[in-house]
């Protein structure tokens, strides 16, 4: 603040004038953001200074010229960005508003106005400039225009840029010269003026009927502002759940995708460690492949003792018929595994085939829950279209018995000219034919204060029925809702169990492993006490030999067999992923349909609150008619008066009486 001071010393040293102490001491003293000059005589100099100094003062937000009494070119040297501007009774006229209009035009700063005990609405010209600057500008919020002089056609040029304006919230203009005129402009502009909050009109002459409309429809735009703010909140919150719903499916998508690559893992392992295992009962077989050649050579040294041992031979026959045997009961033992394995694949295909019709069952209740809502739609459409037939025979009604009451005027208007003909043939009758008539107009008039109420009621019940078919909406939205999670819950459920399936069979199927394994190191056992008792047999080996590859042929096919089914296995679990796929799509799909069933339930409601802004205006355009009317028969009545005062003073009783 002190350099503030320096500054403007210098720019009041360089312009050939002394600067004025008082503004020193406020500007080198803590002001806290805000600069206070009020009742403060500020000479011509003093304000150009303080207009080239303040526009780069970065500390100071607001300031303060009330009562200062400056002229209109030193009130055009301070105007720049500021958040909030006081310039009560500076008496500022054409010059000061234009300068305010050009400042409302190009500032983006200003939030708060304050102009009162002025005379803008003295000169046309520069009012209607101040008006264009209000109407072009779409940051200000607050304006001050008390006790300006503003008349009806200042107001309308008021009105005129409040069409066009989108901030400002509060408006003051009190103690001004609008009436009539310009309180109806006012009005009129508040149609199409959704912003505006606080309008103050008091000392101005306008009528009451006029207020109170005034402050229905800033009361409406307050509920207006309500309505949006709860329906963005509630935007807001449905769009967080969705969001958080997507974030939990896909996380249980991750931890599924995962399950899935370490089950591939371990299968990979698994078939690793088998072809490991293969690999080493090949190079045992090729060891007993050079163990055999070794013994064909020792064949080829007992040749002559093979007719000593042709007993022996008999004894091995047997034997080996003994253990053929016992290998055909093995492969029937392991024919018969194989069968039960087939088996069970069977009865699991039959399992994950149930689950399918069970989700297709899943599918066709949502597509009927799905048709609920539509029909459900539909529904409240007819309603609403119920309603609004119930809302154009109201205003049917109504135009019925505006014609009516026109319609009776004419009678009225009729009657009375007969009795205008007649006055001067009975002017007792008259009289009495007058009283009678005021009094019927007073019973007309209390007739359509009663209409006028019970159309009040209509409406209150109307707005009541719009209010509780919202609550309707809303309750059955948050039932859809609940009944969504819920599914997702079984659905989850449904998926939780299939992968303990999944895992059950992966057990089982390692199980089957581990025994074939079991049932390979027991037929080498097997082999190789074959190979003790053919030491001597050469043409027994070879037959050995042959089964023996034989076996090892089988065993490749079963291995192969297994390979298989793993992979017919992982292929059902693909085809299951990729219809959880298109069951998320679905949900995804249902999500839509709820979002543009809110929509239109929206729109619906926008719709409702507009016929009842037509049906407001009608109403007030009818009591206008109402205010209008009974102003035109108090007119017609003191006609009447005075015209009978005057016929009675000018006939002979009547100066009979004025002599008595």
């Amino acid at each position: 603040m002190e350099q503030l001071g320096r500054e403007y010393a210098r720019l009041c040293a360089a312009a050939g004038a002394a600067p004025q102490e008082a503004v020193l001491r406020r500007l080198r003293g803590p002001g806290g953001g805000r600069l206070d000059l009020a009742a403060q005589s500020l000479s011509l100099p003093t304000c150009s200074a303080l207009g080239r100094l303040l526009p780069g003062a970065a500390p100071l937000a607001a300031l303060a010229l009330g009562d200062c009494g400056l002229s209109e070119e030193g009130a055009a040297g301070p105007l720049s960005l500021w958040r909030g501007l006081l310039f009560q009774g500076n008496n500022l006229r054409t010059t000061g508003a234009e300068a305010l209009g050009k400042l409302l035009r190009q500032n983006k700063s200003i939030r708060s106005l304050t102009l009162e005990w002025n005379s803008l609405g003295m000169w046309e010209e520069g009012f209607s400039f101040f008006c264009q600057g209000l109407r072009a500008n779409n940051f200000l919020q607050r304006l001050d225009l008390r006790n300006n002089q503003i008349n009806h056609q200042g107001a309308g040029e008021l009105a005129m840029a409040l069409t066009q304006n989108t901030s400002l919230q509060e408006l003051d203009l009190r103690w001004n010269n609008i009436g009539l005129l310009g309180g109806r402009a006012l009005l009129n502009c508040l149609h199409s003026n959704k912003t505006l909050k606080r309008l103050e009109l008091a000392g101005n002459n306008v009528p009451g009927d006029i207020l109170k409309a005034v402050e229905q429809a800033l009361d409406h735009n307050q509920d207006r502002e309500t309505i949006l703010s709860e329906a963005q909140n509630q935007v807001n919150i449905l769009s967080k759940e969705v969001l958080s719903l997507k974030d939990e499916k896909n996380k249980q998508f991750m931890d599924f995708v995962d399950t899935v690559d370490k089950q591939k893992e371990e299968r990979a392992r698994s078939e690793k460690m088998s072809a490991a295992r293969v690999s080493q009962l090949q190079e045992a077989l090729d060891e007993q492949y050079s163990i055999m050649n070794s013994l064909k050579t020792k064949l080829q040294m007992t040749e002559a003792a093979l007719t000593l041992s042709e007993q022996k031979v008999h004894t091995l026959g047997e034997l080996l018929s003994a253990m053929k045997q016992e290998q055909n009961s093995v492969a029937e033992s392991h024919f018969r595994e194989l069968q039960q394995q087939k088996q069970e694949g069977a009865d699991r295909e039959s399992k994950l085939l149930h689950d399918l019709s069970a989700a297709s069952e899943k599918n066709l209740l949502l597509r009927n829950q799905v048709d609920e809502l539509e029909r459900k739609c539909k529904v409240q459409q007819d309603q609403l279209f119920q309603v609004k037939q119930d809302l154009t025979n109201t205003t049917a009604e109504l135009k019925l018995r505006a014609v009516e009451a026109e319609e009776r005027l004419e009678m009225e208007k009729r009657r009375f000219k007969q009795s205008l003909e007649d006055m001067e043939s009975l002017r007792v009758k008259e009289v009495r034919q007058m009283e009678a008539s005021e009094r019927s107009m007073h019973d007309r008039i209390q007739r359509l204060e009663a209409i006028r109420i019970s159309l009040d009621e209509e409406l209150s019940q109307a707005k009541a029925a719009a209010l509780a078919e919202r609550g309707r909406a809303e309750e059955e939205l948050i039932k859809v809702r609940s009944q969504a999670r819920l599914e997702e819950q079984q659905r989850l459920e449904h998926l939780e169990e299939k992968l303990r399936l999944m895992t059950e069979s992966r057990d089982e199927a390692q199980n089957c492993c581990l025994k074939q394994k079991e049932m390979v190191a027991e037929a080498q056992a097997k082999a190789k006490q074959l190979s003790l008792y053919a030491d001597g047999l050469k043409r027994r080996l070879e037959e050995l030999q042959q089964h023996v590859d034989r076996k090892e042929e089988e065993k490749v096919t079963e291995l192969n067999k297994v390979k298989v089914e793993l992979q017919e296995q992982i292929g059902h679990l693909e085809a299951e992923r990729t219809a959880q796929d298109g069951l998320r799509e679905k949900i995804a799909a249902l999500e839509r349909q709820l979002k543009a069933l809110s929509s239109n339930h929206r729109e619906a409601l926008l719709d409702k609150e507009g016929e009842i802004s037509l049906l407001l205006e009608k109403l007030r355009m009818k009591e206008a008619e109402i205010s209008r009317m009974r102003e035109e028969e108090a007119q017609r009545a003191s006609f009447l008066q005075n015209a009978i005062m005057a016929y009675v003073q000018g006939s002979p009783l009547g100066t009979h009486s004025s002599r008595k």
